[in-house]
């Protein structure tokens, strides 16, 4: 409403010290969600332009939709968007890696995904009635729109993710997306048996143990790094060549997604 009539927005710059409410964004989507933050910093100002004599006294007062908008505004109940921050601005994060274009993003989305729930349970004080609801919807967007066997396999072969967190080995999700991957690619039962070999060799044997392998799991591309050390396991490159392609994500989601 306020971007829409050109001296309600005026008389808001006046308000906010000419600081806009909408921040530049390269997505259409996340201009939705990056505004919160914005509103959140401007409380007090919208207040005080919404029961200003400028407004009081202005023919957007008089006008039904500029009414409705003033009561909205001054609704106590509108201003309690921490709760919505404190789970979108972690989700924010996840999208902008997904629509990114630096670098391939498939073997990095999983464990985004559980990094964004991890803190927004925690900002939430592991209060699960708070957070429960918003879970429940990103599992299902999640399955539907995101999910794939390759991004589980393509978590598990990222060294970043792998040698660093325990229970990627034990995670459920994980090693079923790894092996569904696995039976989905290689027809060949023998091919299938030394990729399992392969996956122990993966556990810190052969060249994966040396030193300068350890020292360069954090720093080196996953797939510069398999290509240095991963001579002896040539069928999990191969799968690692699948999973490094571009999730190539349509930049205009709805927010509704």
């Amino acid at each position: 409403y306020i971007y829409t009539c050109p001296g309600v927005l005026n008389m808001m710059r006046q308000f906010t010290g000419q600081r806009k409410l909408l921040p530049p964004a390269k997505t259409k989507f996340a201009t939705a969600f990056l505004i919160l933050p914005s509103i959140h910093k401007h409380t007090e100002n919208s207040r005080k332009m919404f029961t200003s004599n400028e407004w009081t006294k202005g023919k957007w007062e008089k006008e039904a939709l500029g009414k409705k908008v003033a009561s909205i505004v001054l609704m106590p109940s509108f201003w309690l968007i921490m709760h919505c921050l404190k789970v979108i601005i972690p989700l924010v994060c996840v999208l902008r890696l997904v629509d990114g274009e630096m670098k391939p993003s498939r073997g990095y989305i999983y464990g985004a995904m559980d990094r964004a729930k991890e803190v927004i349970m925690k900002s939430f004080l592991g209060n699960e009635e708070k957070y429960k609801e918003v879970f429940t919807i990103i599992d299902r967007r999640w399955e539907v729109k995101l999910y794939r066997p390759l991004h589980a396999a393509a978590h598990f072969l990222n060294l970043e993710f792998y040698y660093y967190n325990k229970s990627v080995d034990v995670d459920f999700g994980v090693q079923d997306g790894l092996l569904k991957c696995i039976q989905r690619f290689v027809p060949s039962t023998d091919v299938q048996d030394k990729t399992s070999d392969e996956l122990a060799i993966y556990k810190v044997k052969g060249l994966f143990g040396i030193s300068m392998a350890i020292r360069l799991r954090s720093t080196k591309a996953p797939a510069e790094w398999w290509s240095t050390f991963g001579a002896s396991t040539q069928n999990l490159q191969a799968y690692l060549s699948l999973t490094c392609s571009p999730l190539g994500c349509e930049r205009n989601w709805s927010i509704f997604e």
